[in-house]
Order: C-alpha cells, then structure tokens, then sequence
C-alpha cells in the first residue's frame, strides 16, 4: 500500500498584498506566505527595512516574473524624521554617533531643506544598505566597520510634504537632554529613493544630523493599504488577486486577435500600439493574460511571456 502523500494543488498565479509588521524583513515574509500559500514559488518586489512596515507585494507563482518590473513603480511612504541625532544606519535601528541641538531649527528652515530634496536629486544611498560595491554588499562592507564609498545616484521625489512638526527634549546616552525636532512627511518618490537617506540628508543641510524613526509603505504603483492583508488575516484566507487582474491595474492593457495571440505566445514581435515605451500587458480575445510587452523602434518585443 503507498504511503506517498498527494501532491497539493499550486495555487493560482496572482499578487498577494501584505501589510508587513514591523521588526520582519521582507524575506521574512516571504517564508511565511510560502507556507501559507502552499508553494516555494514565491518573491517579493521592493524591499522593506525590518523597521518599516506597510505595503509590499508579494508574487507567487507565475507573477513572481511581474516582481522586477513592479519594483519599478512609484512608492508612496508615511515617515517621521528626527532632527539632531545622527545614527551609523541612517535610521532608528543604528547606533548614535552624533547629538546636536535642533532647538533652534525653526519650521520655515524645515520646509526650505524639504524643498530642496524634492524633484530630480542625486541621492547617495545610505552606508547600510543593499547597493553593491565592487561586487558586495554596502552593508556587509560597514558592518564589518569599512567605511563604503557610494556614488550618488539619480532619483526622483515627486512630492514631499511636511504634515507636522513637533519639538521633544529626549535623553542621550550619557544622560544629557537634546533638543530635537521630529518632522512628520508623505513622501512620493521614484523606485530607488532612500527615506532614510532623506532623513539623513535633511538633517546634514540643517546643521544638526538626522534620521528616520517611523516608515510606512502606503503604496507601490496602484497597490495601497486598502488592498494589503496582515499575516494572522493572510493566515485565515489566503487573498491571492489574480495575475490579470494585478497586470491590469498596473500596465496599459493591449486586446490582440487571436492571431496576434497565437504569436506572442510563441515569443514573437507585434507592431507597436503606442501605449508607451513601459511594460504593456497582452491579453487574448478571451481575456486571457499572454505576456508583458515593451515598446521600441516600432516594434513591442515580449518582456515576458505567460501563455503556456
């Protein structure tokens, strides 16, 4: 008699939207959905500082090929920014290395540096972090207390608005008081922009260090908090949106004959539909979802291709 178990049914190709608690890395999460899933199919797109919580899209399936081009898009964050302490990490999680009065920062020097950090900057991404150097990670480099040389980087901050600004005298190690400001902001940014480095950099141009307390991811691309499921509710009822259906809210979606179906299915080129050099999403007459596709020279080449 066979005592193999059945082999489980995947589950189908789609997003999952987690709402990530704090003090969990995003690799954290995706270990959890993929017990919870029930597949080893599973990504995520755009990572989240332990420290940070809010949205982050998780792939499982065959829309863990989606992952890569999801990164990309615009991410809208919730984040409050401490003005006269400086960290080695750019952010709660790091060491002190620097007190400084923020008593006399006033709200108008505020949003003065906050405009100059907004629109089209070069941000060198923090110390701590997962850009690599000569071929290994910043942060393995600076954990290993090598001081990393990182070369700025182009980004763009389509908004950052000031929402409150509060003033705190705190105590420091050695058992001073500091002044200090904390500034809560929405920030809008581009794929690749450091909060973090926000913060230290906004400390820095006011003379008085800074850095990042609280971060919350309200959005990436179309996905929002009003979509996104916490673990224990993921836990219960496994919400999977479906790959067409997270495809389409994201991309312009292109209908083809079933013609044109047949070859993109195949890999081949159709002519361009002027939807924009971005990915565009390919469906079939029957609505089924066929590939992802880019725009050049005329031409829309297949980024990826789904149909079986």
């Amino acid at each position: 008699m066979s005592t193999a178990r059945p082999r489980r049914t995947p589950p189908p190709s789609g997003l999952i939207i987690v709402d990530k608690p704090a003090d969990w890395t995003s690799h954290d999460v995706v270990g959890k959905m993929r017990g919870i899933a029930g597949t080893r199919k599973v990504g995520h797109a755009g990572t989240l500082d332990p420290m940070a919580t809010g949205v982050l899209v998780v792939g499982v399936e065959k829309a863990t090929r989606l992952l890569g081009h999801l990164a990309l898009t615009e991410k809208v964050y919730e984040a409050t920014i401490r003005l006269g302490v400086t960290t080695n990490t750019d952010d709660a999680e790091g060491e002190v290395i620097a007190v400084t009065s923020a008593g006399r920062v006033t709200a108008k020097e505020v949003r003065k540096g906050v405009a100059a950090l907004t629109g089209k900057i070069m941000q060198v991404p923090p110390q701590v972090s997962a850009i690599k150097v000569n071929g290994e990670r910043a942060y393995k480099r600076a954990r290993a207390g090598e001081e990393v040389e990182i070369a700025a980087r182009p980004v763009t901050v389509h908004e950052f608005e000031v929402t409150a600004i509060r003033r705190a005298r705190v105590e420091t190690a050695d058992a001073a008081v500091n002044d200090v400001v904390d500034v809560d902001a929405t920030v809008t940014c581009s794929s690749g922009t450091y909060i973090r480095a926000l913060a230290r950099d906004l400390g820095a141009a006011l003379g008085v260090g800074g850095h990042l307390t609280r971060l919350r991811r309200t959005r990436v691309g179309p996905y929002g908090l009003a979509s996104a499921r916490t673990i224990d509710e993921l836990a219960r009822e496994c919400v999977i949106m479906p790959i067409a259906e997270a495809v389409t809210a994201a991309f312009p979606r292109r209908d083809v004959t079933a013609q044109d179906a047949r070859l993109v299915a195949h890999g081949g080129r159709l002519p361009a539909a002027g939807l924009g050099p971005g990915p565009v999403g390919v469906f079939g007459p029957d609505g089924t979802l066929l590939a992802l596709v880019e725009e050049r020279g005329g031409t829309a080449r297949p980024l990826v291709v789904f149909a079986p």
